[in-house]
């Protein structure tokens, strides 16, 4: 048989209008932007795949103008003729000749495994050894920054079966403010309900050492990355000195991150994301890391629409010790989409796509419609 290869790389941004805004210690997000991009291969097919990050540039280096730019200028002249069967190699020539660029890489592998899991005929997560399970468990933010707005509407999400476990954003307003905010919402929703919250690095950590005691005293379950990421000794003080885990999130962003964390006990916990670490390849060394060390995992999101939802999930679907579950819930904050048949979100959990790849289609007239002309 002819050798495949690959054919042709296109992407485009799109803007999709979210439900309300969506609040960070850094910035507040109005809509998401995302690049999506189409692999196309001689035998016909077409692989997809998502690069997303928040708050344009505000958030990490790479923001979806570039991406673009990064994609079509270097990534695509090394990928055209080459064989897309052939992913780790593939991978391993972007990571010699591009430096960085992981959401941009995230997104290329992403639709890799996409084409390949089409040609296979088995779901992206069967490349990974197959899931353990195909529902996870999804969390939602609460962000009016109404107390008792906040309290009503995770009421009703409970009440919905839609979600149970429960992430405030805070970092943005007085330490003080934060903590009455959140620890008034664990009351209202009781002990069974689990509080999360993220600083996204807002603190130094001589207020993070007042906040976190008093969050732990109002029955806070989970502090997430709570000093800036480069502070990975400062991160394993806090770990050492409160009962109430610790996770990193940003701190915990490439392979080499986690084994530095891990060598110094410096969370209890990974925030795993696609984006962040280059792909799904690199979520499962880092999966693999913290298992040796014995710390959890949580199926982090960088609010990616469905393409990117997708392809975590397949991910976060095969590993062993994801205790805490996911935030996968980037396509709720969206008012429309771009494929043909949406994620399932019912009983509390997210259903993994069925079909083979990603099992996600795209909808060309959407892409039409919200495409950055």
């Amino acid at each position: 048989m002819p050798q495949v290869k690959i054919t042709h790389i296109e992407t485009c941004i799109v803007d999709l209008p979210t439900i309300r805004p969506h609040h960070l210690s850094m910035a507040v997000m109005r809509k998401q932007t995302m690049v999506i991009i189409r692999l196309l291969c001689s035998d016909d097919i077409e692989g997809i795949g998502e690069a997303t990050t928040i708050g344009g540039i505000s958030y990490a280096d790479e923001f979806p103008e570039g991406m673009k730019l990064a994609i079509d200028t270097y990534f695509t002249p090394l990928l055209i003729g080459q064989d897309p069967t052939k992913i780790n190699a593939l991978m391993m020539m972007l990571e010699k000749n591009v430096s960085g660029n992981y959401f941009a890489k995230s997104g290329i592998e992403t639709a890799l495994l996409d084409a390949h899991g089409k040609r296979l005929k088995v779901p992206v997560s069967d490349l990974f050894g197959g899931a353990v399970s195909d529902k996870l468990p999804v969390l939602w933010t609460l962000a009016s920054g109404d107390t008792q707005k906040d309290i009503e509407e995770a009421k009703r999400l409970i009440s919905e079966k839609r979600h149970r476990v429960f992430k405030l954003k805070i970092g943005r307003k007085d330490p003080k403010e934060d903590v009455h905010h959140v620890s008034e919402i664990k009351k209202a929703l009781g002990e069974d309900i689990k509080i999360t919250v993220d600083v996204n690095q807002a603190w130094t950590e001589q207020v993070a050492k007042k906040a976190i005691k008093k969050l732990q005293d109002g029955g806070i379950d989970l502090i997430e990355q709570p000093l800036a990421k480069h502070n990975f000794d400062g991160l394993a003080r806090l770990t050492s000195y409160f009962e109430v885990p610790i996770m990193a999130d940003e701190a915990a962003a490439t392979v080499q991150d986690a084994f530095k964390l891990a060598k110094i006990n410096a969370a209890n916990v990974f925030a795993l994301k696609i984006a962040k670490s280059g792909g799904l390849t690199n979520i499962a060394r880092q999966a693999a890391i913290a298992q040796g060390a014995g710390i959890s995992l949580y199926g982090g999101t960088m609010l990616e629409g469905t393409i990117g939802t997708a392809a975590s999930a397949h991910i976060f679907s095969t590993l062993p010790n994801l205790d805490w579950g996911t935030e996968l819930f980037g396509p709720l904050l969206l008012t429309d989409d771009i494929v043909k048949k949406p994620i399932t979100y019912q009983n509390f959990n997210l259903e993994l796509p069925a079909g083979a790849g990603l099992g996600i289609e795209l909808d060309m007239n959407k892409i039409e419609k919200y495409k950055r002309k």
